[in-house]
């Protein structure tokens, strides 16, 4: 008999942790604005000196311009606030080697400084590269360079050539405000789908993912609010749940987003130390 996932309120969560981490999309916004309550949580835990922050599996907009984009939603956040996984580029190009190295992007513009930043040479996916990150799945003409990047890979892989591959955001789906999108991680798997039909059996063919659910985002997280003390509040079993059950914090399932419990039959480490039904107060 499973044991049942005690349900919890935005209150008890307040009281009981040091800081707070929250998913971005799903959990406080959609693509068009705000989810219910998230403004005036936000702003509860400005009031109490709360630290909060938002771990988020994105390369698409550095840190200072998403923090604009959610404080035109309303919510108080700066950028010091926003953890994202493009942010690990930098230290994963430098574990690895890839510093100056010619580096595809199939991504908008912020992708391209992530990369710049992380000190790789960003070219697009119609030139010729060493290595490729998907940062988005938007932002580029789609077809045409998803087309111009398999080309270039299958030339590079007939020839017998390593080329790493890395994805931020490992998300396949993410909330609009009505249904669903696909994200870079579903464009990586199609990709992944294509070689390794070409080349089966081959080793070293897929994507290195480098957000959540990997433990690095939240490392980084514990070292901004100084304290392990944290619980992370997110709306996807694969990522913010086991993320955080990986990192070895306590976790929050919203009711609401990409994944609900009664429809999901994961192994007991992705499961949420709790539910959560909204952000919404119980008492103010």
């Amino acid at each position: 008999m499973k044991t049942p996932i005690p349900v919890i309120t935005i209150d008890e969560l307040i009281v009981r942790y040091d800081a707070l981490l929250f998913d971005a999309y799903g959990v406080l916004v959609h693509r068009d604005g705000p989810l219910p309550g998230a403004c005036r949580l936000l702003e509860r835990l400005q009031r109490l000196n709360k630290p909060f922050f938002l771990v988020t599996n994105t390369s698409a907009r550095l840190p200072e311009r998403a923090a604009r984009r959610y404080q035109g939603f309303g919510l108080p956040v700066e950028a010091g606030q926003i953890i994202t996984s493009g942010s690990l580029l930098k230290p994963y190009f430098e574990t690895a080697n890839l510093r100056g190295r010619r580096c595809a992007i199939l991504g908008p513009e912020d992708t391209f400084r992530y990369v710049e930043q992380a000190g790789a040479k960003a070219v697009p996916p119609t030139e010729d590269f060493d290595m490729l990150v998907i940062g988005d799945q938007v932002g580029f003409p789609f077809l045409e360079s998803v087309d111009a990047v398999l080309s270039r890979l299958i030339e590079k892989f007939d020839r017998g050539d390593s080329v790493p591959l890395i994805l931020p955001n490992p998300d396949l789906i993410y909330p609009k405000a009505s249904g669903f999108g696909m994200t870079s991680g579903a464009v990586a798997l199609m990709i992944e789908a294509v070689l390794r039909q070409r080349y089966p059996g081959r080793p070293g063919i897929g994507f290195v993912p480098l957000g959540k659910p990997e433990t690095a985002i939240f490392a980084e997280a514990a070292r901004r609010a100084g304290t392990r003390h944290l619980v992370m509040i997110g709306d996807q079993l694969d990522t913010d749940i086991r993320g955080a059950g990986r990192f070895g914090i306590d976790s929050a399932l919203i009711s609401g987003g990409v994944a609900e419990l009664d429809f999901l039959g994961h192994a007991p480490e992705w499961l949420p130390t709790y539910r959560l039904a909204g952000l919404e107060p119980v008492r103010t």
